[in-house]
C-alpha cells in the first residue's frame, strides 16, 4: 500500500509539473506573439499611410526605412512623465489601460495557427472570443469617466454607444458561421472550410463582420470616440507616457486579433488554397497581414462618419441584413440534410 501511494503521488507530481510547464510555454508564446505582431502592424501603418498620402513617413530610426520607429516611440513613452489629473480618480484612471489591453492578449489563447498550434481549443471558442472582444470598451469607459474631463467622458460614451450598436451585427454574423460549421471550436470551424471558405457562401456576413469589427476598434471611418477635431482625443485626452502607449498597443493588438478571428471564420484560417504548399502557420499570418492592411487602407481612404450616421447604419442596415442571413443559412442547413 505504501508503494502504491508513493507511486500515485509521484505520478500526480509529474502531472502537476508538466501542466505548469505547458502553461508557462503557452503564456510565453501568446505574450511573445502579442508583443511582436502589433508592432509589425504599427510599422505597416506608418509606411502604408505614408505611401498612400505621398510622403516619406518616419525614415531615420534604425536607418533602413525607419524600421525602429516604434521602438523609438516606446522609449519616448517610457521617458515621458506619468501625469494623473488632480480631479481624476487615480485608481480607476491607472487601471483603465490594462483593462483595455488584457482582453486582446487573452483572445490569442484560442486562435489556431494550425491543427496543433494553439494554446487552447475551447468547446465554446467563438463565445469566448466574442465575450473577450467586448470587454476592452470597459477600459475606455473607465478612462473617460475617471479623467474628470468632459471631452474624455463624451468620447467614452460614444465608444459605449458604438459597442452596443455594432456588437449585435458582429455576434449575429458570427452566429451564421457557427450554424454552417456546426461547431463553436475554432479548429472545427477551420476544418469545416476544407472544400471552400465561408466567405464564398457568406460574403455579406464577412463584409458585415469587418465593418462591425472596425467600429468596435473605433478605427476610421468609425473613430468618433477619438475625433480630434471635435473632442481633442476622446477618452485618452488626459493620458501620457506608458498609459497612453498601452492604449495604442491595445488598438494595434485589436487589429491583429480581429483580423485573426475574421480569417478563421471566413477565410479558412490556417488552410491554404488547394495546390499551394504553404505551411499552415505562415498561411494564417498571411491572411492576418492582408486584413490588417485593409484596415489601414480604409483609414487613408474614407472620412469619419457622424455619430447619427453610424447608429443609423447599424440599426437600419447591418442588423436587418444579418437577421436575413441567419434565416437563409438556417433554411439551407435544414434543406441540405
Amino acid at each position: 500500500m505504501t508503494f502504491l501511494a508513493q507511486a500515485s503521488g509521484s505520478i500526480v507530481d509529474q502531472w502537476v509539473s508538466s501542466f505548469w510547464i505547458a502553461l508557462l510555454i503557452k503564456a510565453v508564446a501568446v505574450l511573445g506573439f502579442f508583443l511582436v505582431a502589433p508592432l509589425a502592424v504599427g510599422y505597416m501603418e506608418h509606411k502604408v499611410l505614408a505611401h498612400m498620402q505621398s510622403r516619406f513617413g518616419p525614415m531615420e530610426a534604425g536607418n533602413f526605412h525607419g524600421w525602429a520607429q516604434l521602438v523609438a516611440d516606446g522609449v519616448k513613452f517610457v521617458q515621458k512623465e506619468d501625469v494623473i489629473p488632480e480631479a481624476a480618480d487615480p485608481t480607476v484612471f491607472s487601471l483603465a489601460p490594462a483593462v483595455a489591453l488584457i482582453p486582446y492578449i487573452v483572445l490569442f489563447v484560442t486562435i489556431p495557427f494550425s491543427k496543433t498550434v494553439f494554446a487552447e481549443n475551447l468547446d465554446i471558442g467563438v463565445f469566448f472570443l466574442l465575450a473577450m472582444s467586448s470587454v476592452s470598451v470597459i477600459g475606455v469607459l473607465m478612462a473617460g469617466w475617471s479623467s474628470a474631463n468632459k471631452f474624455s467622458l463624451i468620447g467614452a460614451l460614444r465608444a459605449a454607444a458604438q459597442l452596443i450598436a455594432y456588437e449585435l451585427p458582429l455576434v449575429l454574423a458570427t452566429a451564421a458561421v457557427v450554424m454552417q460549421a456546426g461547431t463553436m471550436r475554432l479548429v472545427g470551424i477551420t476544418e469545416a472550410q476544407g472544400h471552400y471558405w465561408f466567405v464564398a457562401t457568406q460574403p455579406i456576413g464577412f463584409l458585415i463582420f469587418m465593418i462591425a469589427a472596425l467600429a468596435e476598434l473605433t478605427r476610421p471611418p468609425f473613430d468618433m470616440p477619438v475625433a480630434d477635431s471635435e473632442i481633442i482625443f476622446g477618452a485618452y485626452t488626459e493620458y501620457t507616457g506608458l498609459k497612453f502607449a498601452f492604449f495604442l498597443l491595445s488598438e494595434y493588438g485589436g487589429i491583429v486579433a480581429l483580423s485573426a478571428i475574421a480569417s478563421v471564420l471566413y477565410l479558412g484560417g490556417y488552410r491554404a488554397l488547394p495546390g499551394l504548399p504553404i505551411p499552415e502557420p505562415l498561411m494564417m499570418l498571411g491572411k492576418i497581414t492582408v486584413l490588417s492592411f485593409i484596415v489601414i487602407w480604409l483609414r487613408a481612404t474614407y472620412p469619419r462618419l457622424r455619430e447619427d450616421q453610424l447608429q443609423r447604419f447599424s440599426w437600419l442596415v447591418l442588423i436587418p441584413l444579418t437577421l436575413v442571413q441567419i434565416m437563409v443559412v438556417a433554411i439551407l442547413k435544414v434543406a441540405m440534410r
